[in-house]
């Protein structure tokens, strides 16, 4: 289960702590993480994805800058030596940046005023309390950590900032869209462009399974998530993740 997910969930049921993962999805992340593989979980929160990359055998290094999900990250996870908490944001430049936090629904704090203002939770949340966040780059994660073979991004669209940190292709990155925001998710592409990837593909909402059946460009990505938006129930309310590959 992601932000967006556990956001919606909350706005249906009230305040979710921990979710429960999707059991569905387990398989398809061990058809994508081998044991023993590094992974980054950028926007962990309460580490809903995580525990899905725990049963997979990954070592994972949890990033994640709200202090609340940082606690809870640790008791959850405490007596795991493959497990490292960060409690950090990720941008593309190291300093400080003010986090707004939503207290109904921690899944969708947010660097991002856009996200506020023009998203689907703009009319249903308010994010009533702000800190200031130490700020790192993935560049200088993967100095400290080494280079993952999985990096995902969950960030409140926030994705392209930390993106822009990144000037070296991992194999496998994610990054969650929603289509209100997806003119950043094509800034976030055309990244992934220059860095090598050429292979792309997603799932819709959390669905544990790719939507193609093959991997494509990301031209040709951005025109198929746009087809399917036009045929999609909520039309604008299309959400989901988007998996870039490349071999190193």
């Amino acid at each position: 289960m992601n932000s967006m997910q556990i956001a919606i969930l909350t706005m249906l049921l009230g305040t979710v702590c921990v979710a429960v993962p999707n059991p569905a999805q387990s398989g398809f992340f061990k058809g994508l993480i081998k044991p023993g593989a590094l992974v980054f979980d950028v926007g962990a929160n309460n580490g809903q994805k995580s525990v899905l990359f725990n049963a997979c055998g990954a070592r994972i290094v949890c990033i994640e800058p709200q202090p609340d999900c940082c606690n809870k990250l640790r008791s959850l996870f405490k007596n795991n030596k493959d497990i490292v908490i960060e409690q950090i944001g990720l941008a593309e430049k190291p300093g400080s940046l003010t986090l707004s936090i939503c207290s109904d629904s921690n899944a969708i704090s947010t660097f991002s005023k856009e996200w506020q203002t023009n998203s689907r939770f703009s009319r249903g949340y308010t994010w009533d309390k702000t800190i200031n966040v130490e700020i790192t780059t993935l560049d200088n994660l993967i100095a400290k950590y080494g280079l993952p073979d999985y990096c995902k991004i969950d960030v409140e669209n926030f994705e392209y900032e930390v993106v822009a940190g990144l000037s070296q292709p991992i194999p496998l990155i994610s990054l969650e869209f929603a289509m209100e925001t997806f003119h950043n998710t094509e800034k976030c592409l055309a990244h992934l462009k220059k860095l090598g990837y050429k292979e792309f593909n997603f799932i819709v909402e959390e669905n544990a399974s790719f939507f193609l059946n093959k991997w494509i460009s990301a031209d040709e990505l951005i025109a198929e998530i746009k087809k399917q938006t036009v045929s999609h129930a909520l039309k604008s309310l299309l959400w989901g993740d988007i998996f870039a590959r490349i071999i190193i």
